[in-house]
């Protein structure tokens, strides 16, 4: 018997889904903010908390919201930069959606007096 809750195996067995643009006619953006990111610092072990905003222009297809809440919560354990994280998502959507453009933006809280923002983007 697992120790775990459910709230954990879902995020742990968690994988970017997609489904098909309906709107493929008309260039729209589509815009999340994921207000509780938090992962953790690979120098000192501490927590790090951000806002992650995703901004998109779909083709093909949109990214579906369960399955982006789940995919976020997977960092929460990992020991990585504000940098690396913020391209690591973009490049996870990009292959996923393969968007007309994306920009994820990660604002990171204060800690140690600097405040980080981290801004990366794509277009075909």
């Amino acid at each position: 018997m697992s120790d775990k809750l459910y709230g954990q195996v879902a995020i742990e067995e968690a994988q970017l889904e997609r489904f098909e643009n309906k709107h493929k006619g008309r260039k729209y953006e589509v815009f999340f903010s994921c207000p509780e990111f938090t992962c953790v610092c690979p120098r000192s072990g501490f927590p790090d908390f951000a806002t992650i905003n995703i901004k998109y222009v779909p083709d093909q297809y949109c990214v579906e919201l369960k399955s982006l809440k789940l995919y976020i919560n997977k960092f929460r354990d990992e020991k990585v930069f504000h940098e690396s994280v913020t391209n690591v998502i973009l490049d996870d959507l990009v292959e996923l959606l393969d968007p007309f453009e994306i920009e994820v933006v990660g604002d990171f809280n204060v800690r140690g007096n600097i405040k980080t923002v981290i801004t990366a983007r794509h277009a075909k």
